[in-house]
């Protein structure tokens, strides 16, 4: 359903819009829906993490100076649009970048600086953790960053009264309440599916490791309530108001939808909350998401597990590089047609670039890329060197040439995905792809069907990200009238949108070739590694 402009800015005086805000790692975006969750007016704050004594951290003041200016930059587009100003909203969330480390002490204060989800300071934690639970625990998980600060003798340890993520953070600064929705908390510790909250079992294993140390808390009473997508979360205070808007013009009293992750807001934006869906999102990294319908038979270092925002458990796969090679093959080009006289619009290189690997041999002709800019965790690597091979005899043309550099791109993704499809057997009705990688219509889309063996969707409201599917989970709070989450984003928030969806099944030539791309590849991870000890 879409509305004029007039009944917009109704809407808007009425109240009845709905605002969503995440902070990623280099931009805090604001988006405003209207009753129908459409996307009406939207603002930013680019910011920027900083390494301080050996630490990636954000400062507070730049989270709360950063929250003001997005929610500033967005009244001004509003007040652009529609000529007035929002005085009231219906409903309210936010998101963050997942895991990391932010502690308090009684008085509330931070007991040490903000360490995010960038740190691999925590690699003894992660591997001890992970025996002990028999449950993979990745670095950047805010429990390996409290074991870690225990093993490390931190200081600060003892005092700890309250323990949360970014999103938390800022939810409870605005609200007083101390909750995170079930999908941002599966970045913090693990959830029992059975109970929807931290799994009590691998808590008493926890305090059972620790006991010697005799801390003044137990785990459990540090860690924030854990709540289901749709449950109130509390309401915007009178203080929160003035932090969030500081001309003092939005009003107190805003019911606030349970604080997320932004893997989990990824899954909304993708309609891919519903069991045997999952979404790649693809541009400097890539990562695969699959919502799985039971428990994995075993512990991989190559996947982790998260939920979605109601609670079903999700098979992660995240890789470090995706694009970054890509790009630089193409910055040479244009710098090449520079040289010569003939200056091409970089857009319409990538276009006509990634089409032309769709003219490729399926299996890139015996030419082989490595774009490990930085190291890969599914392969084994800590460090990376772009890298292309080919053997004498390889047909070395430019439709393979871009088709190995797109397939390098899909390849590492594809290794931890395999355990999934073929060791695991999980089932994948479709996937939805967002992400720079599907920006040439038709081109990534196609690869990353032959690379799963899976459709693969994409859709143009994919593109309005995170922010977006905040805005959807905080209209769900309001709107949901008993509707689980995927009935809501079928019903009420994707119904219209199935002109705009584009699905690619695979080709079966295009999933031959990838597969024999992939033998090539994994024989060739020893050349990676001699650059890597070399080079």
């Amino acid at each position: 359903m879409s509305f004029s402009k007039e009944e917009i800015k109704k809407q808007i005086l009425d109240g009845e819009a709905v605002l969503g805000i995440e902070f990623g790692s280099t931009r805090i975006k604001a988006v405003l829906v209207d009753k129908a969750g459409n996307p009406i007016a939207g603002g930013a704050h680019d910011w920027e993490n900083r390494l301080e004594n050996g630490i990636w951290t954000y400062t507070m003041e730049d989270v709360w100076t950063g929250l003001a200016d997005c929610y500033q930059d967005m009244t001004k587009d509003v007040q652009n649009q529609y000529g007035v100003e929002i005085t009231k909203l219906a409903a309210l969330g936010f998101s963050a970048m997942m895991h990391g480390y932010l502690v308090f002490d009684e008085q509330d204060k931070l007991l040490t600086p903000f360490r995010t989800w960038r740190n691999t300071i925590t690699g003894q934690a992660s591997e001890e953790l992970t025996k002990l639970f028999n449950y993979h625990i990745p670095q950047r998980w805010s429990i390996a960053h409290l074991y870690q600060a225990i093993l490390n003798g931190e200081e600060h340890v003892p005092q700890i009264r309250h323990m949360t993520t970014l999103a938390g953070y800022v939810h409870w600064q605005l609200t007083g309440e101390k909750v995170l929705g079930v999908g941002e908390a599966s970045g913090m510790f693990p959830i029992d599916l059975a109970t929807g909250d931290f799994d009590a079992g691998m808590i008493a294993k926890f305090e059972d490791q620790i006991k010697a140390k005799n801390f003044p808390w137990k785990l459990k009473e540090i860690l924030p309530k854990v709540v289901n997508a749709g449950t109130p979360a509390g309401t915007l205070t009178a203080e929160g108001a003035k932090k969030l808007d500081p001309s003092g013009k939005l009003q107190a009293g805003i019911p606030l939808c349970p604080p997320e992750g932004d893997a989990g807001t990824g899954m909304v934006a993708t309609n891919s909350v519903a069991q045997r869906t999952g979404n790649v999102s693809a541009g400097t990294s890539i990562f695969g998401m699959v919502v799985l319908e039971k428990e994995l038979s075993k512990v991989y270092d190559e996947i982790d597990l998260v939920t979605t925002p109601d609670g079903s458990l999700v098979a992660m796969v995240h890789c470090n590089n995706c694009t970054s090679d890509i790009n630089a093959w193409v910055n040479l080009m244009a710098e090449y047609t520079e040289a010569m006289g003939y200056p091409v619009d970089k857009n319409k290189m990538y276009v006509t670039l990634f089409n032309k690997a769709l003219e490729a041999d399926a299996d890139c002709g015996g030419v082989l890329s490595y774009n490990y800019f930085s190291g890969e965790h599914v392969t084994g690597f800590n460090e990376g060197r772009p890298l292309m091979v080919r053997k004498p005899d390889a047909h070395f043309n430019l439709p393979n040439f871009m088709r190995a550099n797109l397939h390098a791109a899909l390849a590492v993704l594809k290794s931890g995905m395999d355990l999934l499809l073929k060791e695991e057997n999980v089932q994948l009705d479709e996937i939805f792809g967002h992400g720079g990688f599907f920006k040439t219509e038709g081109v990534g889309q196609r690869l990353l069907a032959g690379a799963l063996n899976a459709p693969v969707s994409v859709m143009e409201t994919a593109g309005e990200g995170g922010a977006w599917g905040m805005a959807v989970l905080a209209s769900y709070l309001i709107k949901g009238n008993g509707k689980t989450l995927p009935e809501y984003l079928n019903t009420e928030i994707f119904a219209d949108q199935a002109s705009s969806k584009k699905t690619l099944k695979p080709v079966q030539a295009d999933v031959d070739g990838f597969n024999k791309y992939m033998e090539g590849y994994t024989a060739g991870l020893a050349i990676e590694r001699a650059a890597v000890d070399s080079f």
